[in-house]
């Protein structure tokens, strides 16, 4: 049957209720939330007070703030039966299985026949609360585990019972997919899943070898963060973040409910974690956890708890050899082997960490999944993992470390040794650009189920046409280019424009289109600020010129070639990045992806052809009937105040994005594909090579003057510093096509001039140059 959600409803709006619905909101979904009915005329104050509060909440749950109207909010008592007109009701209450039951009761009452009902529940096993259900209510009933934050944590673990209907599984885990941008992981009704039973093991297993080998929090927390691709939350972090309770109670279900699992005694909980619970130290819901934040005679600071005197001290920044050595190494899959071949006390942790994550994964295949895929798709998708536990174990070198883990006095399952046994040197393999697993059942090699949807663009190391030191140019099939670098932040410097350059004419040569991605953490946070800041203090200003012409020259090149380039960013697209995308034929952006031009904030304006882009666009945006000077007006303050899209939904708004032509793509792991078939789309209809513009309406002195008034104004009151005034002042010039008696039409050409001389003066001025070294040293440009 072909099952169609026009409505959702979400039972419990605590905090993972309302973010569900929040995010099914995101996705376009009109959403029913309703709670308890509380005392007084206002009985839909406990849903309304949660729903407000999770809207003001930051990171935000919403990619808008208009979307939370699509959320119609009520109570159990009188709003139950509205039920009825949904397909589709998730249950968020308190985790108590009787609580829970007593609901299905009454849900059972009004839900209409065939409808999905879901339950969010972390620990509960599924078929209990399915028991006693009519038998369209068990065909209809799943387990449906989103993390939280919902928005941002892409983990959502499907967990079906005996009775589910295979058709709704198989419909749960491609909405999940398509609709909520999830990672869907399919999980046996097993205790804690699958997340949760390897990501608990994890934080357990590190606080046994915290006891083992005498480490502080802060020797932790620098060993398992973003040095070995795991969040800056790292471990204990997270924990307080997640709440220690729960995390206790997972490790405690398990321990109580997998008599059979070998590592079991790792569950159980240390003296001090005890102790820590029992003093209601709970992490951030109580205040304080394993780090307080104090206030101090500088503002505030973050003390660290000593489990040995149970007192809170300042937090002590770690020295390891091993790991200063590694930190330079971009590739974390390098990075990684030199870290666990260290020989200090880093090493001896991160080898006994990792051997006892490998002895236990492999235990848990099939106990938890059938598939190994499935566990590595959990970690990443819901703890933040770069590179799954299984993949880490491939790039360690699966017989060579199989060994060291043995001889560690661990074991690993039998399937393991077999596997190495009949030749099959890794978990995964890559064969046509495709990734395939290694199946326990068939003892074979097995495509990844839906994996043709994705592209990941190192799988297609084979068919590299075109490198550099920074760029890689592939194939990637139907006669389309892909260009991906990989540089700190994905930062733009001589050898990426190079490449945007070389691949445009290599793509113009032989193939239909362009896309531009990656596989990192963010598509781009701008232009190489150290380079520009080198030129700038050697007062290489021919040089200077050179680069940012360079830079200028790209970006017009992706605008001006004759065939489409599309990019697909994610992350942080700042700066160039933002530039990059306004000169690109479309935009597939992930719904996750931060953009703006904020070069404001660091004492330029943008350079690479960004000014140009808003002054041509607001001219563009010009309608009769209103004073001509409102949309640049708009378009000046979006980069006066260095404004970020915090979604790429919000992109349209600013106008970084084009309405009915760019697109957004919800989840991250398609948008290349997308990107892919937007650039066949775009040749098979015809695509032509647009012509550069020579019609581009600037208001001269009748704006200028109107902008520079405005910015005085927000200098006198102190909105704006003294430096800030002046870098708006040249913005303002530049937008309103300088000095000019009267609205005049220009070239695109005669913008980017203007634009690059004021880049060129401003990079003169020494608070410019201070701001530059701030970023360069903190990675925050300071305010002078």
């Amino acid at each position: 049957m072909k099952r169609i959600i026009k409505k959702v409803a979400v039972l419990g709006s605590g905090v993972m209720g309302s973010r569900i619905a929040c995010h099914f909101a995101g996705a376009g979904i009109p959403v029913l939330l309703l709670d308890m009915a509380a005392e007084g005329k206002d009985r839909n104050k406990i849903v309304n007070d949660a729903l407000t509060a999770a809207a003001k909440s930051n990171p935000s749950p919403l990619y808008t703030p208009d979307i939370v109207k699509r959320i119609t909010t009520g109570n159990f008592d009188d709003h139950l039966k509205d039920i009825s007109t949904c397909d589709w009701v998730i249950e968020v209450v308190v985790e108590r299985l009787d609580i829970k039951r007593q609901l299905f009761d009454k849900v059972e009452q009004f839900r209409k026949p065939g409808s999905l009902i879901t339950s969010n529940t972390s620990g509960i096993p599924i078929h209990l609360m399915a028991e006693g259900r009519s038998e369209d209510f068990k065909k209809h009933f799943c387990g449906t585990h989103f993390f939280n934050p919902p928005r941002y944590l892409r983990l959502l673990e499907i967990i079906p019972t005996k009775e589910t209907d295979i058709e709704v599984v198989h419909f749960l885990m491609e909405y999940g997919d398509l609709i909520l941008g999830k990672t869907t992981v399919l999980c046996k009704d097993t205790p804690a899943f699958i997340a949760n039973r390897i990501g608990v093991y994890s934080i357990m297993s590190i606080f046994s070898l915290v006891d083992k080998l005498g480490l502080t929090i802060d020797e932790v927390e620098a060993l398992t963060g973003p040095i070995i691709g795991r969040p800056k939350s790292a471990t204990f972090r997270t924990a307080d973040v997640v709440g220690i309770d729960t995390l206790v109670k997972v490790a405690n279900g398990v321990y109580d409910n997998c008599p059979d699992d070998e590592a079991k005694q790792i569950f159980k909980t240390p003296e001090w974690l005890n102790k820590i619970t029992a003093n209601n130290w709970l992490g951030d819901k109580t205040g304080q956890g394993f780090f307080k934040k104090v206030k101090t005679d500088k503002g505030s600071e973050i003390l660290t708890l000593d489990l040995k005197s149970f007192e809170y001290k300042p937090r002590v920044k770690p020295k390891f050899a091993s790991v200063e050595a590694a930190k330079p190494i971009e590739d974390l899959a390098s990075r990684i082997r030199m870290l666990v071949a260290g020989k200090d006390k880093a090493g001896d942790f991160l080898k006994q960490f990792h051997y006892g994550l490998f002895s236990y994964i492999s235990h848990r295949i099939p106990e938890i999944s059938d598939e190994l895929y499935r566990v590595d798709d959990a970690m990443k998708a819901g703890f933040g993992w770069e590179i799954g536990a299984f993949e880490t174990w491939d790039l360690l070198g699966v017989a060579k470390t199989t060994e060291a883990v043995k001889a560690a006095g661990l074991s690993v399952a039998p399937w393991v040794e077999e596997m190495i046994a009949a030749g099959h040197p890794s978990f995964y393999k890559v064969e046509n650009g495709k990734t395939l697993f290694y199946d326990i059942t068939s003892k074979g090699y097995l495509p990844i189920p839906g994996g043709n949807a994705f592209i990941i663009l190192k799988n297609y190391s084979d068919k590299i046409v075109w490198k550099n030191s920074s760029c890689k140019l592939y194939d990637i099939g139907d006669d389309v280019l892909a260009l991906q670098w990989n540089t700190k932040m994905g930062t733009i410097g001589g050898d990426v424009l190079s490449g945007i350059q070389t691949s445009i004419e290599k793509a113009e040569k032989d193939f239909k289109g362009l896309v531009i991605a990656n596989d990192g953490a963010n598509f781009s946070a701008g232009a190489n600020i150290g380079m520009i800041f080198m030129l700038a203090v050697e007062q290489e200003y021919d040089e200077l010129d050179f680069a940012i012409r360079a830079f200028q020259n790209a970006m017009m090149r992706v605008r001006y070639s004759s065939i489409p380039v599309v990019l697909a960013p994610h992350g942080l697209a700042l700066g160039g990045g933002c530039e990059l995308s306004l000169h690109s034929d479309k935009i597939c952006a992930a719904a996750e992806t931060y953009t703006g031009l904020v070069e404001l904030g660091v004492g330029v304006i943008p350079g690479g052809g960004g000014s140009k882009e808003f002054a041509l666009r607001a001219a563009d945006e010009m309608h009769s009937g209103e004073p001509e000077n409102i949309t640049l007006q708009n378009r000046f303050l979006t980069i006066a105040t260095a404004k970020v899209a915090t979604s790429a939904y919000e992109a349209f708004n600013l106008g970084m994005y084009r309405k009915g032509l760019d697109e957004v793509v919800i989840n991250q792991d398609r948008r290349v594909a997308e990107a892919k078939r937007s650039v066949i789309d775009l040749y098979d209809g015809g695509y032509t090579m647009p012509v550069q513009r020579t019609d581009i309406k600037v208001l001269g002195r009748s704006a200028l003057g109107a902008l520079l008034a405005g910015i005085h104004a927000m200098e006198q009151g102190q909105y704006a510093t003294e430096h800030d005034a002046k870098v708006a002042r040249k913005l303002a010039y530049v937008m309103c096509g300088g000095d000019l008696s009267e609205p005049t039409l220009v070239s695109e050409q005669y913008l980017l001039n203007l634009e690059r001389e004021a880049f060129l003066s401003l990079c003169g001025e020494r608070k410019t140059l201070e701001r530059l070294q701030s970023v360069i040293k903190t990675g925050k440009p300071i305010r002078n």
